[in-house]
């Protein structure tokens, strides 16, 4: 494929993407006020326990076009998220060219796995922010009332989704490069160490309270997908090593005997021995 073919199939991919994220928005945009609720329930949680306190903590918006600006970003990132499959899709058919017959399926599965993944992270998030945001203004000096404006109470919300969200997205990504021939299980195998301490770094840094049970909580979930794509990349590898040996490439076991390609005598290649000169 030359390079005016990728670019042009860039711009297909791209297009369809943002036909996908458009739709998406389009139908956030009917449903805002029941979006809005559902994203503003953390914080509501959080200023009832404030009320009983005595403490104050309101949202706020404080410019002309804040209002409108508040409503396009929500819009847009349900977009985004309602269109998760039909992006993810353009983006894996634009990144693995080279597929072939029955590995074109592997495409569609790649897309049924994400979404399901990124919902489970970004629905973890969402479940412990509650508990995040009552850590973090539990800092107030007394008599002092939190004015949050309510643009950066949804950038930081949206923050944290994302990041829950595209760290369970990590496991699928090392399945989709181990597929496309870029990484091979045992390469990750060799840095086992390094996947437990990002596991528990991300724990760490996800779980609203210091208490080690809760991280454990976190950590035990994304270690068990990592492992899990582990093992799918380790069959993977074991289905292709065991192609390629039919096929007379890669490797072979210490009981297996290689084949030899059998050489074809052409009729010029035969040459009387000096025996024969003899006798004649």
């Amino acid at each position: 494929m030359t390079l005016l073919e990728h670019l042009r199939e860039f711009q297909m991919r791209l297009f369809r993407a943002v036909l996908g994220i458009l739709a998406g928005s389009v139908v956030a945009w009917i449903f805002y006020e029941q979006l809005f609720a559902f994203v503003e329930a953390p914080f509501n949680m959080v200023v009832d326990e404030a009320k009983s306190q005595g403490k104050t903590i309101v949202l706020s918006v404080s410019g002309v076009t804040d209002a409108f600006t508040l409503q396009l970003q929500i819009v847009v990132v349900a977009g985004l998220i309602i269109s998760l499959p039909i992006w993810l899709y353009q983006l894996w058919r634009f990144l693995a060219p080279g597929l072939k017959g029955t590995e074109r399926k592997w495409a569609y599965l790649f897309v049924i796995a994400a979404t399901p993944l990124f919902l489970f992270g970004a629905a973890l998030a969402y479940r412990s922010m509650p508990q995040l945001l009552h850590l973090l203004l539990g800092f107030t000096p007394e008599n002092v009332a939190n004015i949050i404006n309510v643009n950066e109470y949804l950038g930081f919300i949206i923050q944290i989704l994302l990041f829950f969200g595209l760290g369970a997205l990590i496991p699928l990504i090392l399945v989709m490069l181990n597929f496309a021939g870029v990484l091979s299980a045992q390469r990750v195998l060799r840095s086992w160490r390094w996947l437990i301490v990002f596991c528990l770094t991300f724990a760490a840094v996800a779980t609203p309270t210091p208490d080690p049970f809760t991280m454990m909580l976190v950590a035990l979930p994304f270690m068990g997908i990592v492992f899990t794509a582990l093992v799918v990349m380790l069959v993977n590898d074991a289905r292709r090593a065991r192609r390629a040996r039919r096929a007379g490439f890669g490797p072979l076991s210490d009981d297996e005997a290689s084949t030899l390609p059998e050489r074809i005598v052409e009729p010029d290649d035969v040459r009387p021995t000096p025996l024969d000169d003899d006798t004649t």
